[in-house]
């Protein structure tokens, strides 16, 4: 189904204070309709539990098999709007599936992309699947925290001298900094080339006039948000938003529906349409202006833990590739307790807390609207706790694998992932070219990906990491003593 234009908004007649696939679910379980399709389960009480009771298809059920109703299409308009688009297409996928219908939707296999590599696995893997190469940009890395601060314009320009036909980066980063966006969109146009954004941990961005703007009020050609991060959808819920005419929006279109599952949850996509009325409300704005409170709170309640640091705005003012901090986003540096992240992190979850990410260095609890007083008390009395009892002699960060070390691309990523492979040990492996993804996680970002060189010093790092707790995702042997390597 098409996304919407802003005349067919203006059509529609529906207002921010409507919810017309939310409606259609809740309508739809309130009827008491004897359903002679899917979902097989038919939320029977004999057969059904709480967890399938909301299970609604969109098609026979929130709408007609003709999907005539269009309450899908008329929900989509309204979250175009309220994120200034003029295109939006809602995923019961994740930002997965959007950030992979972008990929298929920018150039023909062997066209170049600029492509920051902060990226998300999934961003990869719509590299593979529409034969794009990549032009890696890196982003700069604060020595101090050994985060990653920003991407440089000389990196965005140095890539646009490649002859790309897009450019791909990720704002905020995964740990809520934000690049100068607007500069590098302004580059970027300027040479011809549209800018998409995966901004999967801002969908609050731009929703309150303490935070900031999102990609599309930057000027963004396209952005892809997960409603189910930072709001209130359900978990897969993620929108594909667009504006201007550099993309080929009939393109765009098609290449998300190649990849769209044929049986759409309308409850996932009900959950992104209240999300969406929520957020446009005068309660939506005050849940934001309550979390924002929570957010000072919190750092004010934590400044005074020695050797603690909480990411701030100040923190980051000294670097020029860095526009701005999502003040939402808690990331907290371990190193001056000497204090072990994955430790603190069991900690934690013995005192029924849990952590969005944990690995030695840092930990970043996930602050939402969905937050209050209780919660965030609870929080900051733990982490006290914790990090009191697992204090140790302070220590220097260290960047993580993903950003210290670069790796050379030695084949095409869809070349390599489609060549005959092998298994080596991983003694074996350094100078042959990978063919599978190693990244630790979260955030899921590769330090290794197919068609890149294998080295010594990079194989030695992520074993390092593993042997240290973190979770090294999505290769075959996680305990990195094999790999799979293109076969010779």
């Amino acid at each position: 189904m098409p996304g919407s234009t802003v005349n067919e908004r203006v059509a529609g007649g529906d207002g921010q204070g409507d919810a017309p696939i939310a409606d259609a679910v809740e309508s739809f379980l309130s009827e008491g309709v004897a359903a002679f399709t899917t979902p097989g389960h038919k939320r029977a009480a004999w057969l059904s539990d709480p967890l399938l009771e909301r299970d609604v298809p969109l098609a026979t059920g929130a709408d007609d098999s003709q999907l005539s109703q269009g309450v899908l299409a008329r929900a989509q308009a309204l979250a175009a709007e309220l994120w200034s688009a003029d295109f939006c297409r809602f995923s019961v996928s994740g930002s997965t599936h959007c950030n992979q219908a972008f990929c298929l939707a920018l150039g023909a296999p062997g066209d170049k992309v600029a492509v920051s590599r902060a990226l998300h696995k999934s961003t990869f893997a719509g590299l593979v699947l529409a034969g794009l190469e990549p032009v890696w940009m890196h982003p700069e890395v604060d020595p101090a925290s050994g985060i990653a601060v920003g991407l440089s314009l000389r990196e965005v320009e140095r890539a646009l001298k490649e002859g790309v036909s897009a450019v791909l980066v990720v704002e905020p980063s995964y740990l809520g900094v934000m690049s100068d966006l607007p500069a590098i969109i302004e580059l970027a146009h300027s040479a011809g080339v549209p800018v998409i954004v995966d901004q999967a941990w801002g969908s609050h961005l731009g929703l309150h006039p303490a935070l900031p703007r999102n990609a599309m009020q930057m000027g963004a050609d396209g952005m892809v948000i997960s409603a189910h991060k930072t709001l209130a959808a359900f978990t897969q819920g993620a929108l594909l938003l667009a504006q201007g005419s550099r993309l080929d929006r009939a393109r765009l279109d098609g290449a998300f529906e190649t990849l769209n599952t044929t049986s759409p949850s309308a409850s996932i996509y009900g959950s992104i349409d209240r999300s969406r009325q929520l957020m446009a409300a005068p309660a939506g704005r005050e849940l934001l202006a309550r979390a924002l409170d929570l957010a000072r709170g919190f750092r004010v309640e934590m400044a005074d833990v020695q050797g603690l640091s909480v990411l701030d705005e100040q923190a980051i003012a000294h670097h020029p590739t860095a526009l701005a901090l999502d003040p939402l986003k808690l990331v907290l540096s371990l190193a001056g307790t000497g204090a072990d992240g994955f430790v603190v992190e069991r900690d934690l979850w013995e005192a029924g807390l849990r952590l969005e990410m944990a690995d030695r260095e840092t930990i970043v609890p996930l602050l939402t609207i969905g937050d209050d007083e209780t919660s965030v008390g609870r929080l900051s009395a733990a982490l006290r706790e914790s990090l009191e009892r697992r204090r140790r002699r302070p220590r220097e960060p260290a960047a993580s694998t993903v950003w210290r070390l670069r790796a050379e691309i030695g084949m095409l990523p869809r070349e390599a992932f489609f060549a005959p492979h092998e298994r080596v040990a991983v003694s074996a492996a350094a100078g042959r070219i990978s063919a599978e993804t190693a990244a630790p996680y979260p955030p899921g970002i590769p330090a290794l990906a197919p068609g890149e060189v294998v080295t010594a010093e990079l194989l030695e790092a992520l074993q390092a990491e593993a042997a240290a707790g973190s979770r090294v995702a999505y290769c075959s042997d996680p305990t990195l003593q094999t790999l799979l390597v293109v076969a010779r």
